[in-house]
C-alpha cells in the first residue's frame, strides 16, 4: 500500500480473487473512493462483503462498495459499459496454481476494464516469472519472500486509426 499512496486517494478499486476483502480494506483505509470485490465462494464472498461494508463506514468521506459472488471470468467476459465503470487500481491475487494470469489480463483489457493511467498488480508466486502479456506494460515487478508483484498498466490505445501511432495534425517532417 505504501508503494501506491499516491495512486489509492479517490481511486476506484477493483479486487479480483478478493477472498476475505483485505485488500480492498486497505485501499479504503488509505482513501479509495470505491472498492468493487469479485469472490466465486459464497461463504467467502459475505465475510468480505461484510469486512468491506465495516470498514467503510469508519472512513473519512463517502466510499461505495459492492461484492460480485460469480466466476472472475465470466463476470469479466461482460466488458465495462463506460468509463465510470473503468478501474484505476485493479488487484488481482488468484490461486497461484489456477493458470488465470493470462485470461484475466486479456480481458481486463479487452473489456476496458482499466483506466488508460490505470494500474493493475498480478499477485503471484516468486517462484515464477510472469511474462507481461501483448497490450500492456510493466511498470515495477517487487518480490516479497515467497510472493511476487507484477505492476502493469494498459499500452496506450487510439481509437479509429490502424496505425498505432497518434494522429498528427501537422505533417512530420
Amino acid at each position: 500500500m505504501n508503494m501506491l499512496s499516491e495512486h489509492i486517494r479517490g481511486c476506484h478499486w477493483l479486487d479480483l480473487c478478493s477472498g476475505s476483502g483485505v485488500m480492498g480494506c486497505e485501499a479504503l483505509q488509505h482513501g479509495a473512493a470505491r472498492v468493487v470485490a469479485v469472490e466465486r465462494d459464497a461463504r467467502t464472498a459475505a465475510v468480505c462483503r461484510t469486512n468491506l461494508e465495516l470498514v467503510a463506514t469508519h472512513v473519512d468521506g463517502p466510499a461505495s462498495v459492492s461484492v460480485i459472488r460469480q466466476d472472475l471470468l465470466s463476470w469479466l467476459k461482460r466488458g465495462t459499459q463506460d468509463d465510470d465503470h473503468r478501474f484505476s487500481i485493479v488487484y488481482f491475487d488468484p490461486p497461484y496454481e489456477a493458470n488465470l494470469y493470462g485470461p484475466v489480463l486479456e480481458m481486463l483489457r479487452l473489456g476496458e476494464w482499466v483506466q488508460s493511467q490505470g494500474l493493475v498488480i498480478c499477485e503471484h508466486s516468486a517462484r515464477e516469472c510472469l511474462k507481461v502479456p501483448s497490450g500492456w506494460k510493466e511498470i515495477d515487478r517487487r518480490r516479497y519472500g515467497s510472493s511476487s508483484l507484477l505492476i502493469l498498466s494498459p499500452q496506450e490505445r487510439c481509437h479509429g486509426d490502424t496505425d498505432s501511432r497518434r494522429q498528427r495534425t501537422v505533417p512530420e517532417v
